[in-house]
């Protein structure tokens, strides 16, 4: 997936961490609400203006950020 569209990175906005499309919810927030058990859909209930390709970019960025920090530990 594509998330370089979705997750935006703003100095001034969350302390400069990841957000999507914009908004004031981080990326970091996605990712706890899914640890903690979070179903998708408890997730579009509880933030209607996220959608399932917002989730599916959270996990993207993440697996991504992953990738390239076990590649520049190598």
């Amino acid at each position: 997936m594509d998330y370089k569209h979705i997750i935006t990175i703003e100095s001034g906005k969350r302390g400069g961490r990841p957000c999507i499309r914009r908004m004031r919810i981080a990326v970091a927030d996605v990712l706890g609400w899914l640890a903690s058990g979070m179903t998708h859909e408890q997730i579009l209930s509880d933030c209607p203006e996220l959608t399932e390709e917002d989730i599916r970019a959270c996990l993207a960025y993440a697996a991504d950020r992953e990738r390239r920090l076990v590649t520049a530990a190598s």
